[in-house]
């Protein structure tokens, strides 16, 4: 766990730099999914923790500019929004490999890829509603909320952290039966 900890650390530090819009792309969802499909549902939200702390540190810090308006509008809910998106997006993706591995590994690693961005860029969008409508409505420029919300903040996101996991998958499930074989 130590190992996926450092390693999810490093990949979102990275990954804070490389920006497709107002927020930087989450590389970090990879060792997600596989530590979560390796070590269960629990270990998926550590490792979504781990995330979720370094994604508050760079907001608070400025290093991810939208997250740091955020941060500045409402510390308490972006604090509670960074933690909570990451550890149930983790806990997301080993809760849905754990069910469908049962009768598919392939499958359960697929759709634990796609629950674990599904889950993060969710919660995110809701909080944003929710929570950050002013900051939204600022954001959108006279657009129509919605369609920013889907097209202009976290579309491109969104659809290359899906890219990312999907294409990676059959990795993933090699990563995760050699893990298997080896750490269980």
């Amino acid at each position: 766990m130590a190992i996926f900890i450092a390693i999810v650390v490093v990949l979102q530090i990275l990954g804070s730099f490389i920006k497709f819009g107002a927020f930087s792309i989450t590389l970090v969802l990879v060792p997600i999914v596989v530590g979560a499909a390796v070590y269960g549902k629990m270990a998926g939200a550590v490792l979504g923790g781990a995330f979720g702390v370094v994604a508050l540190i760079n907001c608070i810090n400025g290093v991810d500019p939208g997250g740091y308006i955020l941060w500045s509008a409402n510390p308490i809910v972006t604090a509670l929004l960074c933690l909570l998106k990451g550890i149930l997006a983790g806990y997301a993706a080993g809760a849905v490999y754990s069910v469908i591995s049962k009768k598919s590994i392939y499958w359960g690693v697929i759709c634990a890829a796609i629950a674990c961005p599904v889950v993060n860029t969710g919660i995110f969008l809701a909080a944003m509603v929710l929570f950050f409508q002013g900051v939204l409505t600022e954001w959108a420029g006279g657009a129509d909320i919605v369609y920013y919300l889907f097209i202009g903040l976290v579309g491109i996101n969104f659809l290359l952290e899906m890219a990312v996991n999907i294409v990676l998958s059959p990795g993933i499930l090699r990563i995760i039966k050699a893990a298997k074989s080896v750490f269980i």
